[in-house]
């Protein structure tokens, strides 16, 4: 499945309950009953879904998500969204939409059509962070960083207390991080890069029932100067810092039993931008 997205992976944890590997191209989380495989820059996600559709069998499939933001460099892609729902869609019948606007940050959802009913428990929140600014976001772009010290400057041991973590800094730039505790999971992909930078936070913890702000404590953070919250059946309370405003939003339901919320924010201090020259 990993070797289909041309990803490969580096290493790997588990628990009683959950296996957890980071990936060249992101992470890939499996639970006896479920799957959720993150990949990044030129990987072919579709090849690896259609693969696990196929061997699980599609009567045997309770519920697939598939979503793709849009990208940086899309002419670069192997296949558009499109193309891939066109796929799926080969396979199991499904319902795609689009979120946010076409000339800003977007993103893409497909969601299988069979009837089932989510489990009450299954919560998923994405914190997404584009061009992070301030002491650390300097330090992600040096070749001195380490794991303990980011681990450290993000607070993650106070956020995420008592899970086992798994992390993996690359050359010359990136991190990744995978921790898992029961059947709970976190993962947070780092691309520092002045001119692209972007974090990506998902997690099914509780984050309403959190004992810390876990969003706001990261954007306090990472001060990025846009983000997106999307929430599969949660919702986010919109951070005070760095200050901002939101600027799009919304929610709809989805068939099996809950809804999706989506919304973008971006700085209400102007950015100062340079020249990049080619």
């Amino acid at each position: 499945m990993v070797s289909l997205a041309k990803a490969d992976i580096l290493s790997h944890i588990e628990n009683d309950q959950c296996d957890a590997y980071i990936l060249s191209e992101s992470s890939l989380f499996v639970w006896d009953h479920s799957v959720v495989i993150l990949t990044c820059g030129l990987s072919t996600l579709i090849d690896s879904v259609s693969a696990l559709i196929d061997k699980v069998t599609v009567d045997k499939l309770t519920y697939i998500r598939y979503q793709r933001k849009n990208e940086y460099l899309a002419y670069l892609q192997a296949s558009t969204f499109i193309d891939d729902i066109s796929t799926l869609r080969q396979r199991v019948p499904g319902t795609a939409c689009r979120v946010g606007h076409l000339d800003n940050h977007h993103h893409f959802l497909f969601t299988s059509d069979k009837s089932c009913q989510i489990v009450p428990q299954d919560k998923t929140c994405e914190l997404l962070m584009y061009h992070i600014s301030g002491s650390v976001a300097d330090y992600l772009c040096t070749e001195q960083q380490t794991v303990a010290d980011i681990y450290q400057l993000l607070l993650l041991d106070k956020l995420f207390a008592g899970f086992e973590y798994d992390a993996h800094v690359f050359t010359p730039l990136g991190f990744s991080i995978n921790g898992i505790k029961d059947n709970f999971y976190y993962t947070i992909h780092i691309t520092p890069q002045e001119q692209s930078s972007y974090v990506s936070l998902e997690t099914n913890v509780n984050l309403e029932q959190h004992q810390f702000d876990i969003a706001a404590t990261l954007l306090a953070i990472l001060k990025p100067r846009s983000w997106d919250i999307i929430g599969f059946d949660t919702e986010m309370a919109a951070p005070t810092v760095p200050k901002n405003i939101c600027v799009g939003h919304c929610s709809y339901p989805i068939q099996q039993g809950y809804n999706v919320h989506f919304s973008h924010y971006q700085q209400t201090c102007p950015e100062v931008l340079s020249p990049e020259f080619l």
